[in-house]
């Protein structure tokens, strides 16, 4: 039987909701109202619940409350008031080039949820993917979508640039010239596009994620955890290698798995 969640807390000013139950941790985006439009308060805690997540969690499913998965940031942070306790992204101009990139960084770290070979991450998508809710989903290992998905890339209509990790995630998955025609020109991606380009691997009716989404889940989790890291460690490192030293990876990877397998771990 499936375990009873356990909620992580997490700042009311968040807009998150997390939990944990067994082996799997589900974060949600939970401001419906405002189609879980993002601020810096929102990174933090997706930073702060990334880094305290127990060791035994597989699996991270990234989600939206109600019908948009995140409309992007908070227009009142386009405002030099921003929004209670930070201020608007303007007000970034009037620091150095250093105050400014730290902090940026530390607004970076929240989409990473792809790079931990241990952790599989899965971005249930429904409804608008806006500038930084595109950027959160692209943060994933994989992308489900439902038929009414919209991505865009909407920074650079607004005279800013995406900096929170996506413009790279996306060349890495779309290629160069369908990433700059994206970005450049703002316009929506929607589901059978996204699945048609790799942007997602799957697009299912709206009605239809959440059983998506567990199945995918579930298959996941049949994976024996260790061949699930290492094979995940590989891909991750396959961009960057060319075929020798990959192949070379491969074999490693595959003798350390024997030897676990045949119960030689940690003999000479």
């Amino acid at each position: 039987m499936p375990e009873d969640p356990i909620a992580i807390p997490v700042p009311p000013e968040a807009g998150l909701a997390a939990e944990v139950s067994g082996e799997v941790a589900t974060l949600t985006l939970d401001r419906p109202e405002r189609l879980n439009c993002q601020s810096p308060h929102t990174w933090a805690a997706l930073a702060d619940v990334a880094g305290q997540l127990p060791g035994t969690v597989r699996v991270v499913v990234l989600r939206g409350r109600g019908r948009a998965f995140s409309a992007g940031l908070d227009r009142a942070m386009f405002t030099s008031e921003g929004v209670p306790g930070a201020p608007g992204i303007v007000s970034l101009a009037r620091g150095t080039a250093e105050q400014a990139g730290e902090l940026i960084g530390r607004w970076q770290r929240a989409f990473d949820f792809s790079s931990r070979p241990a952790v599989v991450s899965v971005a249930a998508v429904q409804g608008h993917a806006i500038g930084a809710g595109c950027q959160l989903a692209l943060g994933a290992d994989i992308r489900i979508v439902a038929d009414d998905a919209q991505f865009a890339m909407a920074e650079p209509s607004l005279g800013i640039v995406p900096d929170l990790g996506g413009t790279k995630r996306l060349v890495d998955l779309v290629g160069y010239s369908r990433a700059a025609e994206i970005c450049l020109t703002g316009r929506r991606v929607g589901a059978g596009e996204a699945v048609a380009i790799g942007l997602a691997s799957r697009a299912v009716l709206a009605g239809e994620l959440d059983a998506a989404v567990a199945e995918t889940v579930a298959a996941l989790l049949a994976v024996p955890r260790d061949a699930a890291t290492e094979t995940k460690a590989l891909l991750l490192a396959a961009g960057a290698r060319t075929q020798a030293a990959q192949e070379a990876a491969e074999r490693e990877a595959q003798y350390r798995r024997l030897r676990a397998l045949a119960g030689l771990d940690g003999e000479a």
